[in-house]
């Protein structure tokens, strides 16, 4: 089953330590060399001044450039991996609900302001169950990683596919433009394109596994500012009804 990792390269302590001694002796002993080829004549007030100042010049461009500096991006970098992470869903590396939402209401706001349709689309897998109970949980985690796959391979790179759990995924679609006739259209042609990438026979460990979908549609609408959930709800129940409907079809939310 596929897994995702996560590896942070943050420099322990002990090592920041050992950085910073380092340049510290380091700057001393070149400090302390040239007072002595120098050979100046200085009060112990001088030479301690000079050693101190001469010894913060040296060492404070080091300190920062290879030890403060690299500490801070690589805390950065895992701050945002863990951001990163919080937004995926573990097995598909979809969105997860998080991300969803977030996206949802985005498109949402802009289908507002511009008056541009978009859609959610939420789909499900037929058959799917007897796949996980024949050949067990480790060929429906592939199955469900190779729909995901397929998914995020035929949508537009403004538009989102992510999981909401078990075998049910959803589409988020926007500037599908300002008619009901032309975002019915194009909407249609993503649910089309969705049943039939999802119809096509996958290969686990030399057998071939089939399932099918069905997808339920809501358009977002432009006349009042509907909650997220109610959104959401409204393209499952629409799935709901394609699967009453004969499954591997898709059905259109009618307010």
């Amino acid at each position: 089953m596929p897994t995702f990792q996560n590896k942070f390269s943050l420099p322990s302590k002990a090592q920041v330590t050992v950085r910073i001694v380092g340049v510290v002796l380091g700057a001393e002993f070149l400090i302390m060399a040239l007072l002595d080829h120098l050979a100046m004549e200085l009060t112990v007030f001088q030479e301690s001044a000079f050693d101190a100042f001469s010894l913060v010049v040296l060492s404070t461009p080091i300190i920062y450039f290879w030890v403060i500096k690299p500490f801070v991006t690589a805390h950065q970098d895992a701050l945002h991996q863990i951001e990163h992470m919080s937004c995926l869903d573990p097995l598909t590396q979809l969105a997860n609900r998080r991300l969803i939402a977030k996206h949802l209401e985005k498109i949402h706001a802009s289908g507002l302001r511009y008056n541009i349709y978009g859609a959610v689309m939420v789909m499900d897998l037929d058959g799917f169950k007897p796949i996980n109970d024949v050949h067990g949980h480790e060929a429906g985690d592939a199955l469900l990683v190779e729909v995901a796959r397929r998914l995020e391979s035929i949508i537009r790179k403004e538009d989102i596919v992510g999981r909401l759990g078990g075998d049910e995924f959803i589409v988020i679609l926007g500037n599908l433009g300002r008619q009901p006739d032309e975002a019915q259209a194009r909407s249609q042609l993503v649910a089309e394109r969705l049943l039939n990438i999802t119809d096509k026979p996958y290969l686990f460990e030399g057998k071939m596994l089939k399932v099918s979908a069905s997808v339920g549609v809501c358009f977002l609408d432009l006349k009042s500012s509907t909650s997220i959930d109610t959104l959401i709800s409204s393209a499952d129940a629409a799935m709901y009804q394609a699967k009453k409907s004969g499954k591997g079809r898709a059905v259109f939310f009618q307010n």
